[in-house]
């Protein structure tokens, strides 16, 4: 028996784009029900296409995080700038994420006009602002004339529901894209870097906001060994910290986020010219 429109099951691709640090990965997470992407509030945290899976009866969402779209200053910059452009091709339907606690500005006009017609704006960070910033905000946005306007709380989850239940109705009837058991297509290896990279990012603060990239050297579980890379040796010794205690306390925390029994490896070395490789390697 063939089902009927009512019971059709939808499935697509859902892309996220916006200015660095706009909430999109926080957001994802949300959406997932666990941790997919890493978080920070240091801009360009996300540097390669990552993809999690929300799947339930009705329908499948593939939900594409993109690198933060900015104004380049490295050849690093501007390939961030095209896999986050590259991204947003063949998808169902695009979203622009804008921070409600920041002003709508030139670079989201940028990011906006690369975008169709047709695309959700999804106002991030709603817990952070007072209603009537947020009625600012959206008044502001509608200029843009795009298809839907919806105020979210990756955080606390405000308005995650509603903005959940108008994607799955753009998308197209479809069976499932993914196995009903995937919520990321990142290699297990990607992930622990970026857990890396994430914890380093928290525990460095401004020290090392764009100086370091990560990736997985050797992989014969439970050994997993992590390289990490910064441009300059006065950067190594504040990764490493005194008496190795910053590199301890990074190591530590990752293995907490590991299955039992992992042993985790971190090196430290210096490559000056680490930014003019491809970021999809430099950021595994």
């Amino acid at each position: 028996m063939s089902m009927t429109r009512a019971q059709a099951h939808r499935s697509g691709m859902v892309g996220l784009a916006g200015r660095p640090n706009a909430g999109k990965s926080t957001l994802i997470n949300r959406i997932i029900g666990q941790k997919v992407s890493i978080v920070s509030d240091k801009p360009q945290t996300t540097r390669a296409e990552a993809r999690a899976v929300l799947t339930r009866p009705d329908a499948q969402l593939v939900l594409v995080d993109t690198p933060g779209i900015h104004k380049p200053r490295n050849a690093f910059g501007q390939r961030l700038n095209a896999a986050a452009s590259q991204a947003l091709d063949g998808l169902d339907v695009a979203c622009l994420v804008i921070d409600a606690a920041a002003p709508y500005g030139r670079g989201d006009a940028f990011v906006a006009a690369s975008l169709p017609s047709d695309s959700v704006v999804v106002v991030t960070k709603s817990d952070l602002v007072g209603p009537n910033t947020m009625l600012q905000q959206l008044a502001a946005l509608g200029e843009l004339d795009f298809e839907a306007y919806f105020p979210v709380s990756g955080l606390t989850g405000e308005g995650v529901e509603a903005l959940l239940e108008h994607l799955v109705q753009r998308l197209p009837e479809s069976p499932p894209l993914y196995p009903p058991e995937t919520v990321s297509d990142s290699s297990p290896a990607f992930w622990v870097a970026e857990l890396v990279r994430e914890r380093l990012l928290a525990v460095a603060r401004d020290e090392l906001p764009h100086a370091i990239t990560t990736r997985v050297t050797e992989w014969d579980w439970p050994l997993v060994r992590c390289e990490i890379t910064v441009e300059r040796p006065s950067q190594k010794a504040i990764v490493i910290g005194r008496g190795g205690a910053r590199l301890k306390e990074v190591g530590t925390a990752v293995r907490a986020e590991l299955p039992d029994g992992a042993y985790l490896q971190l090196a430290v070395k210096v490559d000056k010219n680490w930014h003019n490789r491809d970021p999809r390697q430099a950021a595994r």
